[in-house]
């Protein structure tokens, strides 16, 4: 069952950076549109800036379980690959369960975050003024499976 969790959320993981990838992808390109809208036509740009803004931190957060998954993330090893054996294991064991606490307290208060903009029908503000949920969105879903992502690794016992 354990191992079922691990391949899932490995694979969920791999889902989420894909999407990030493509929402790279869209921000680069809306802001090639924008550079051609503004230098070459000269004309006005009233929704690439934040709809770029959105898709990168999006793929941003959505990327960061994969992150996890793949070890890409920067972290300084020099005391515990001083230490090795059951000394490292624990300090990375520890290290993961303090970074789940504050994964957890965050994915709460983005959802919380989420739920506030949606009923309370917030928008950016700006000229294109769009709903505001679905830039918050990503921070919500990436945090969650950010956490899931950090159960899956302590249960694979790699810490």
């Amino acid at each position: 069952m354990i191992g079922l969790y691990i391949r899932l959320m490995d694979g969920i993981s791999c889902a989420t950076a894909v999407l990030a990838g493509a929402l790279l992808l869209g921000g680069v390109l809306v802001v090639c549109h924008m550079i051609f809208m503004r230098y070459v036509l000269g004309e006005s740009t009233t929704w690439q800036t934040e709809f770029a803004i959105f898709a990168i931190t999006g793929a941003m957060l959505l990327g960061a379980p994969y992150v996890l998954l793949t070890g890409g993330h920067v972290a300084v090893t020099v005391l515990p690959d001083a230490l090795g054996g059951l000394a490292r294991k624990l300090m990375n064991l520890v290290a993961s369960l303090v970074g789940l606490a504050f994964c957890i307290a965050l994915a709460y208060s983005a959802w919380l975050y989420v739920f506030e903009a949606l009923h309370g029908g917030w928008t950016t503000g700006s000229v294109w003024n769009p709903p505001l949920w679905p830039a918050l969105l990503p921070m919500a879903v990436g945090i969650s499976l950010l956490s899931l992502q950090y159960v899956a690794e302590i249960l694979r016992g790699e810490t």
